[in-house]
């Protein structure tokens, strides 16, 4: 193919991207107000139990969120729905990402508890579909990723928000090859995107008296999309002089996570989508892995809450998925019982989890058959939270 050619069909390739994203941007300027979670009965809790060991996990979950709800689901104040046809299976049968059908039932519900997801690669005996994860949080606009990370002993209580629904994953999907020596792909910021991310951060600092807000971008290299996320955090903190802020570069911040010293300093930190999936993967690590960390995904009219862990395909495999462990989508239950206004039922299971994932002497689970099963660990949680003594046994855990 000629070099002339080649220009022209990428050209228009970049041409069909700048359009699809000014549409996005005329949406995002359209954005309805959010949700009021007191006006609405039933709150109808979806849950969508995922590939691997994501059913096993979920199954859990449920159920003690079931039973901490118990009264509110009597009293017709809460529903659970099963959301069924988006396992692996059904996703590559179809050859769709989320399959006909299947997301009008996801936007009837106004919460999410999800399992994880396989998101087939090249190699993989799947379709190479788009990541059904990513495709969710676009469909619901589901633009904050919320991760709390909490070592009481280290010292460390962070919470972080990363942007959902922008940067280099929005594209993921469409870059192009150029030639056979040339592959492009493509990062995107709005103003609109960065802003109502970086909004929320420093709201939350101010409502829970944290003075503190760490921005991380690479702007110094990637100047024009970090470039926006960075004057975007300073415009908005001008409007929160009660917040201290400071902003960091992504490869030295990811440095002083590991510091013992600088660590203790950070307390909320806003951040661009591939930075945040990274920077918060390395964070759980310090509260135990990946295992042990929940996340919210929030938007103005939906929210999903999930593991941040994968799907664990060779655990499921090998016949070990009962044995995972389901502290991380527990951790997402407390965040999602929050969320709805159950902020007492939040705290009960998230004491509860403080304690059982300390108490290994009972229960530990090894994801081997030389472990406790997720089913005997959710056990230890149910009975964890009826102890009448629950908060001064946390207590004493701290």
């Amino acid at each position: 193919m000629e070099r002339k050619t080649i220009i022209e069909t990428s050209k228009e390739h970049f041409g069909k991207i700048i359009e699809e994203q000014l549409n996005r941007v005329e949406s995002l300027k359209k954005a309805e107000d959010w949700i009021d979670y007191d006006a609405i009965k039933p709150i109808l809790i979806g849950i969508i139990g995922g590939d691997g060991i994501g059913p096993y996990i979920t199954k859990e979950a449920k159920r003690i969120s079931e039973f901490i709800l118990k009264d509110h689901v009597n009293s017709g104040e809460v529903q659970f729905k099963e959301i069924e046809g988006l396992t692996i299976e059904h996703r590559a049968e179809a050859m769709q990402t989320i399959p006909a059908g299947v997301l009008d039932g996801i936007k009837k519900c106004h919460v999410i508890l999800k399992g994880p997801m396989t998101t087939p690669k090249k190699g993989d005996l799947w379709p190479n579909l788009e990541s059904a994860n990513v495709a969710l949080r676009r469909e619901l606009d589901l633009f904050a990723n919320v991760r709390p990370v909490k070592v009481p002993e280290q010292g460390i209580d962070w919470i972080f928000f990363r942007e959902n629904t922008e940067g280099a994953y929005i594209l993921g999907s469409k870059g192009i090859n150029v030639t056979d020596d040339l592959a492009v792909d493509f990062k995107v910021i709005t103003t609109q995107g960065a802003e109502r991310l970086i909004r929320l951060a420093f709201d939350y600092a101010w409502q829970n008296n944290i003075n503190k807000v760490s921005v991380v971008t690479k702007a110094n290299i990637i100047k024009t999309t970090d470039g926006k996320f960075l004057s975007m955090a300073e415009q908005i903190a001008r409007e929160f002089p009660e917040v201290k802020w400071d902003h960091w570069f992504v490869d030295i911040f990811s440095a002083k996570l590991a510091d013992p010293k600088r660590r203790k300093e950070f307390r909320v930190v806003v951040l661009p989508n591939l930075y945040g999936d990274i920077i918060t993967d390395e964070a759980a690590e310090f509260q135990g892995g990946v295992g042990t960390a929940g996340s919210a995904n929030i938007g103005k009219r939906y929210a999903m809450f999930e593991a941040i862990h994968g799907s664990a395909p060779r655990m499921a495999k090998e016949g070990r998925a009962k044995y995972a462990n389901p502290a991380s989508i527990m951790r997402a239950a407390v965040m999602l019982l929050r969320h709805i206004g159950f902020v007492a039922k939040a705290r009960e299971l998230e004491m509860a989890l403080d304690i059982c994932t300390r108490d290994e002497k009972k229960h530990v689970i090894t994801g081997r058959s030389d472990g406790a099963t997720c089913s005997e660990f959710a056990n230890y949680v149910l009975e964890t939270i009826q102890n009448p003594e629950l908060e001064q046994k946390w207590q004493s855990y701290l």
